[in-house]
C-alpha cells in the first residue's frame, strides 16, 4: 500500500478507542483498488458512528486530527467534510449511521476497521439516498477552491481531460453560482439543472472572465491561476488552502 494510506490506519488505532465508533471505511483509491492510489491521490473515507453520534463527529475534528493536526477544513454536507492535513494529505469523508449506510450506493469500499459485534456486509451497497448541497456563498467557494486543489493534482499526475473538468468546469459552476449569491440585482434566466445555461448574457466579461477561466484542454494552470485571484478578489479565501493550491501550481509537471 502507499504511505499515505497508513493515515487510515492510525486514524482507525483512534477510533478504536472511541465508544461511539463502529467502523472506518475506506473508499475508491483508498478502497479495494488501492493499487492506484498516488501521490496525487486523496482519502476518502466514511466514518460509522452510532445513532445520534453524526452531529460530534461532522461538527468536531478533534478525532480526524488524532494523527495528524489538520490545517484546513470545511462541511460541504450535512454529513461530510473536507480537510486538508498539515503535512499535505487531503481527505473528504462522511460521517453516517449504519442506517443512513445501508441506504447509500457506493462500491469497492475497503474495511479499514469494525468492531467485532459490527454488522456484516458494511463494504457493501444499499438503496441511494440524495442529500443536497448547501447553497451558500461559502459552501460554493470552498467547493471551487477545493475543485483546484484537486483538479491541479490531476494535471500533474497526467489526467489533463480529468484535471479540465475540476478547473475548468466544476470550479467554474461554484463561481458562477457565487455570481447567482452575491449579485441578486442581475437579471438572469437561471436553468436549475445547469448553471452555465446563459451566464454570458447575465455576466459581462468584466465580472466573470470566461475565455481565461476555461482556456482549454491545455491551459488548466492559467485556468487555475485566473479564477483563484478571481475568487481571493472578491471573498474571504482561507489562506491555508489558497497556499496549498499556490503551491500545487508551483510544482514541475513530471517529464
Amino acid at each position: 500500500m502507499h504511505p499515505t494510506l497508513r493515515r487510515l490506519d492510525d486514524l482507525a488505532a483512534h477510533l478504536a478507542t472511541l465508544p461511539d465508533t463502529v467502523a472506518l471505511l475506506g473508499l475508491g483509491s483508498a478502497g479495494d483498488e488501492h493499487d492506484r492510489f498516488d501521490a496525487h491521490s486523496d482519502l476518502d473515507f466514511f466514518l460509522v458512528v452510532a445513532d445520534g453520534a453524526v452531529p460530534r463527529y461532522v461538527d468536531s475534528i478533534d478525532w480526524l486530527a488524532a494523527p495528524c493536526p489538520v490545517a484546513y477544513s470545511f462541511a460541504n454536507d450535512r454529513n461530510a467534510r473536507k480537510a486538508l492535513y498539515t503535512d499535505g494529505i487531503f481527505v473528504e469523508y462522511a460521517v453516517l449511521t449504519i442506517d443512513e449506510l445501508t441506504r447509500l450506493p457506493y462500491a469497492g469500499a475497503r474495511i479499514v476497521w469494525q468492531r467485532p459485534d459490527a454488522p456484516a456486509g458494511l463494504a457493501g451497497s444499499g438503496q441511494p439516498a440524495v442529500c443536497p448541497p448547501h447553497d451558500t456563498p461559502d459552501f460554493h467557494l470552498n467547493e471551487a477552491l477545493t475543485n483546484i486543489y484537486v483538479g491541479m493534482h490531476r494535471e500533474l499526475r497526467g489526467e489533463r481531460l480529468s484535471a479540465s473538468r475540476f478547473i475548468q468546469s466544476y470550479a467554474v459552476d461554484r463561481v458562477i453560482d457565487l455570481l447567482r449569491l452575491t449579485s441578486p440585482g442581475i437579471p438572469h434566466r437561471r436553468d436549475p439543472f445547469d448553471p452555465a445555461r446563459r451566464v454570458e448574457q447575465a455576466y459581462p466579461a468584466e465580472a466573470l472572465p470566461l475565455a481565461a477561466m476555461v482556456p482549454g484542454y491545455r491551459a488548466n494552470r492559467a485556468a487555475a491561476r485566473v479564477i483563484l485571484e478571481w475568487l481571493e478578489a472578491r471573498f474571504p479565501v482561507d489562506p491555508v488552502i489558497a497556499a496549498a493550491i499556490r503551491n500545487v501550481l508551483a510544482t514541475s509537471p513530471p517529464c
